[in-house]
């Protein structure tokens, strides 16, 4: 029986983890359709299509993508990014044009991919990434204006006259759908301090419902809504090659974006997790298979969805089908509640766009980036003006070729070297610790070309409880460097391993100060040098030299100086 009894205990465990697993997967991709519901209406609404094309979109292109991404736990469908563009495209071309401008997209994913140029991505700078992600928050802001005022005005094609256009025209504001969207903000924003489980944008999207149709409100609504899966669908003019060569721009649009928009989010998804980490080329081919696809279901354009992977995460969701049972649940849902969406008010979808908006603006970064280098916080506010002026692509290329004339200004190769430990731990070191123990040398300024570098460098030793950086050869370093140290102590700390710097330099030391990363890692994480940190680790180890237990701030000025 004993030996009965050891052999069935491993298969009981696996047993256990895969129900467990399935007891995750379930809740996350059932909370994360929930939540995708009110969402991929609205961003539908918000690209100028119907919005069954955002429910079609979010339930083929969330599984395709679950299955064949890069990610375990990414969740796609339309965003707010997408939306941005679409909304242009729809209004220049039509939708059967978007049809193939996102098959063509999907194709040059794929080829993005396979050319393994993923990796890619991790070079954007973070001031870069933070001007676009808070453009968008404007645009998607502004642009429902004309919704929150109930004011059915054509949709424009670009920023400003279409922001001119609302404010123009504000004197025939429906005070009904004005209250009606200020019921759904409200919502929003009152609700997480009663429930957390149900999300607020659902509550006040049938709170919104509900008032609309009890009191026969005068207000627009969605519409129609088919009752029925979506089918495959034939797509005019897919072999037309004038049309092909009149969509090659907003293809590369498309496909740029929807690249950029998936695999941050999954780098957002890693860091939330201990699990396997995302494979960038995979996610490309997975978000282009997605892509063209869904088009031939009557949808849109997607990507990795940033706040829906997140919820999944939270929610339990492990592996990929997460993602399949939340593209299944957004089915059902279609398929039984379909008539009662159709009685939603287009100003309950505005309401939860302009708190999906504001919730985008990244006000910490934007804090950041004043503390730190007015260059970084020039090139924010450039590719933040540039994208509400003009649009996503170009205001990605200006940030880069700005943020590539700084680095030129200032580079200089960054090595990184791990020091063997007959070379950096004093005489008499337990065997042990060695191996507990790693020591790198950092030399030259830690800048955004680096910082990939930098952090994935530093990962993956499952054996090393501290790890000792020494940077009195890093003489200044920039925000997205110092956003890669962050994530380096974050991602150290989930691992149990603790992070030790040694040798700061004046200039580092302030910026750390400045933007609180200091107070975060600790100053008792901070020594003059090597020997004194492994000293602190392992005080049996004899040291011939003072131990810094706690370095002050002056004193380590003083010690540097």
């Amino acid at each position: 029986m004993a030996t009965s009894d050891i052999l069935k205990e491993p298969l009981l465990l696996r047993l256990s983890r895969l129900f467990g697993g399935l007891r995750g997967d379930l809740t996350g991709g059932l909370t994360a359709a929930v939540v995708a519901l009110p969402l991929a209406l609205a961003f539908a609404v918000a690209s100028g299509v119907e919005p069954k094309a955002g429910l079609y979109t979010a339930i083929v292109a969330g599984i395709v993508a679950a299955i064949f991404g890069g990610s375990s736990v990414q969740i796609t469908g339309p965003t707010g990014a997408m939306a941005v563009v679409l909304v242009g495209i729809v209004a220049k071309y039509g939708l059967e044009k978007v049809w193939i401008a996102g098959v063509m997209a999907g194709i040059i994913q794929i080829a993005l991919g396979v050319a393994k140029l993923g990796q890619l991505v991790k070079f954007i700078p973070y001031p870069v990434t933070a001007g676009f992600t808070n453009g968008i928050a404007v645009i998607i802001f502004c642009g429902q204006l004309n919704n929150f005022f109930g004011l059915k005005l054509p949709r424009s094609e670009h920023f400003l006259p279409g922001l001119w256009q609302s404010l123009t025209h504000v004197e025939a504001l429906n005070w009904a759908a004005v209250a009606l969207a200020v019921v759904v903000i409200a919502t929003n924003v009152l609700w997480p301090r009663i429930n957390t489980t149900i999300p607020g944008s659902l509550v006040g999207l049938v709170l919104a419902t509900a008032i609309a149709s009890a009191f026969h409100l005068n207000v627009p609504t969605i519409g129609t809504i088919p009752q029925s899966l979506p089918m495959p669908q034939g797509i005019p003019h897919w072999n037309d090659f004038s049309v092909i060569r009149e969509l090659i721009n907003p293809a590369l649009a498309l496909a740029a974006l929807g690249s950029i928009e998936s695999l941050l989010s999954a780098v957002v998804a890693d860091g939330m997790t201990v699990s396997e980490k995302h494979n960038s080329d995979r996610e490309l081919i997975g978000q282009g298979l997605a892509n063209m696809i869904v088009p031939f279901f009557g949808g849109i354009p997607a990507t990795g969805a940033i706040a829906r992977t997140a919820v999944n995460v939270r929610s339990g969701g492990k592996t990929r089908l997460s993602g399949v049972i939340h593209g299944l649940a957004l089915a059902i849902i279609v398929l039984t509640l379909a008539p009662l969406a159709e009685q939603i008010p287009l100003a309950a979808l505005a309401g939860i766009l302009m708190v999906v908006s504001l919730r985008m603006i990244e006000w910490e970064a934007i804090g950041l980036l004043m503390r730190a280098t007015y260059s970084d916080f020039a090139v924010m506010i450039l590719t933040w003006l540039v994208t509400i002026l003009f649009d996503l692509v170009l205001a990605v290329e200006v940030g880069l070729i700005a943020a590539g004339a700084l680095f030129i200004k200032r580079m200089s190769d960054l090595s990184l070297v791990k020091i063997p430990e007959t070379e950096v731990f004093p005489p008499g070191t337990p065997l042990e610790l060695g191996k507990e123990i790693a020591v790198y040398r950092v030399d030259g300024p830690v800048f955004f070309g680096a910082a990939e570098r930098f952090a994935t460098f530093l990962r993956d030793e499952p054996e090393v409880k501290y790890l000792i950086l020494r940077l009195r050869f890093v003489p200044n370093m920039d925000t997205t460097g110092l956003v890669a140290l962050e994530d380096i102590y974050h991602d150290l700390e989930r691992h149990n391993c603790r992070l030790i710097l040694t040798g700061l330099q004046p200039e580092v030391q302030q910026l750390l100060e400045r933007t609180g990363l200091l107070n975060t890692i600790g100053l008792s994480n901070c020594f003059e040098t090597t020997t004194e940190a492994i000293c602190f680790i392992s005080p049996q180890i004899a040291c011939s030299q003072p131990i810094a237990d706690d370095l002050k701030t002056k004193e380590l000025m003083e010690l540097i100086d």
